[in-house]
């Protein structure tokens, strides 16, 4: 027989069970899903549940309804671990949740400090403190250890009524509105004795103030057309993971996406290759990208791919432009390998890219010899590749999930935006379609329009209002053609970035511990 929800409410164990299903069901919030209401309603139960609980309960609380949250949303870290790091699939589970109980702890301090600062007003500490507290502790997950700010709660907006005001206010900023909005349902589910009208009040307040800021920040945008395209073509090779760093695979793949490239030279101004695509050091390729560099010339177009740069004893994920840089037919054809017009990727990705206390971990198991996994690091602000006369800002597979890198590389002349990667890693996993879902939001925010070029999905086309507007099926090989408008203009978000949201959170913050220091 059921338990009355009553008699839940003083059952501990229940209450923290029903916190890990209200995080868990979250990710119903993001892609593949999209059905963004359910972390509304999600994260407005579990504030209405732990507003009586003593601060440690409530730090217990948050981390079941964090860990909720990532070891179901990001259940897919697994599938590289597994199926490529030559783990047993008990121990790659096992490290996947101590990684999810590690991101739990970033609501759990938000809750926790809720609690201890917790202002006698349900409005201030719901529709204030509680909103602040959000934003601060994700905005830590993203920087923390390298970051990892994957399923930021703003994220569940990209394809939900409120997408157009992270051109003001960025990701981050669209999880304050998040967190204010579950803030103030919560008040409905409050049991103090203020009526349900007044209770209610705040929400209705906030939802006809978003709605309307958010269907203003459209119609008043400052990104307008310039009435010029460019013509992409994105190569998707679909190489099987196992094969891609076998020396037996390099030329096969290789001639894989120049023979896709080929029947298209006569309508395309820039190829897109995805990361890796030539998965060898520029020198041992040479002659082959001689080669490219030519054709692509003579056909008044360019190419950008991912390669292995190297200079002296360092490797580099690099992308490099084949072709033409300038203009069409330019004078000196010859690749040269001379690090001029190439992007050096900066965002390392732990364990897959570089290894931290490699002397310790290296020898403990195959994970951790992962190919590639010795890469240098470039430099966090880089100029944009030129392709063809046209000025391109490139992200490299895991850096796109954070924005204020993307848009320090953003300039006033930047016409697209290009993120290349390797989804391979992770199967059929909603892995690479949450990547996806991240990179949409970069459109939005920073008012260009976006390529996302990949080994085998999701290869796809994003205007500035973060829709896709073409696409490949994953796990095929393809070719996908689009005749992108070119954009002008500067969001907000790209002169003032993250940092208007993080002021006011940290202002609020300092604000409530100010007056509960004054009160005692």
């Amino acid at each position: 027989m059921l338990l009355p929800l009553r008699a839940i409410a003083h059952q501990p164990w229940l209450k923290l069970v029903l916190a890990y299903l209200a995080g868990a069901s979250t990710t119903l919030a993001f892609a593949p899903y999209g059905l963004w209401p359910i972390y509304l309603v999600s994260m407005a139960f579990a504030l209405s549940q732990s507003q009586p609980l003593s601060p440690k309960l409530t730090f217990y609380y948050w981390l079941s309804f964090g860990f909720g949250c990532f070891s179901v949303g990001i259940s897919w870290v697994h599938v590289s671990m597994d199926t490529f790091g030559g783990l047993p699939l008990a121990a790659s589970i096992g490290l996947m949740a101590l990684l999810a109980l590690y991101l739990a702890l970033y609501p759990a301090l938000a809750g926790y400090l809720l609690a201890k600062l917790t202002p006698q007003s349900h409005y201030l500490r719901n529709l204030l403190l509680f909103p602040a507290l959000w934003v601060l502790t994700e905005w830590s997950r993203g920087w923390v250890l390298t970051g990892f700010p994957w399923l930021w709660a703003g994220y569940s907006q990209t394809s939900g009524p409120l997408s157009p005001l992270a051109s003001v206010i960025g990701a981050l900023g669209l999880s304050y509105l998040v967190a204010l909005l579950a803030g103030a349902l919560a008040l409905l589910f409050s049991a103090h004795k203020t009526s349900l009208a007044k209770r209610g009040a705040p929400l209705f307040i906030i939802v006809l103030v978003a709605c309307s800021a958010s269907y203003m920040t459209k119609v008043l945008s400052p990104i307008t057309p310039t009435g010029k395209q460019v013509n992409v073509t994105l190569v998707q090779g679909n190489i099987a993971q196992s094969m891609k760093w076998q020396p037996e695979a390099l030329w096969p793949t290789m001639l894989k996406y120049m023979d896709l490239s080929r029947p298209e030279f006569a309508n395309t101004d820039i190829f897109i290759w995805p990361e890796a695509a030539i998965p060898a050091p520029e020198d041992m390729v040479s002659d082959f990208l001689d080669n490219a560099n030519q054709v692509a010339n003579l056909n008044n177009s360019a190419i950008i791919t991912g390669i292995i740069s190297r200079q002296q004893q360092q490797f580099y994920n690099s992308l490099i432009v084949l072709g033409n840089h300038q203009a069409p037919m330019q004078s000196s054809p010859d690749y040269q390998a001379n690090g001029i017009n190439e992007f050096r990727k900066h965002h390392l990705l732990p364990i897959g890219e570089f290894v931290p206390f490699e002397a310790l971990l290296r020898p403990l198991a195959p994970f951790f010899n992962l190919p590639m996994s010795s890469f240098a690091r470039g430099d966090y602000q880089q100029p944009n590749l030129n392709a063809l006369g046209h000025q391109v800002a490139p992200a490299i597979c895991y850096e796109i999930a954070f924005p204020e890198q993307l848009r320090a590389n953003v300039t006033s002349d930047t016409e697209l935006l290009l993120t290349v990667s390797n989804d391979a890693w992770f199967g059929r996993s909603n892995g690479p379609l949450q990547h996806m879902e991240i990179a949409q939001m970069r459109a939005i925010e920073l008012g260009r329009p976006l390529v996302r070029g990949t080994n085998n999905g999701v290869t796809a086309v994003v205007n500035v209002d973060g829709e896709i507007t073409a696409s490949l099926p994953q796990f095929e090989t393809g070719v996908l053609h689009a005749s992108i408008p070119l954009m002008t203009g500067t969001t907000l978000f790209s002169r003032w970035g993250q940092w208007p949201i993080l002021l006011f959170s940290w202002g609020v913050l300092g604000y409530v511990m100010i007056r509960r220091w004054t009160v005692r």
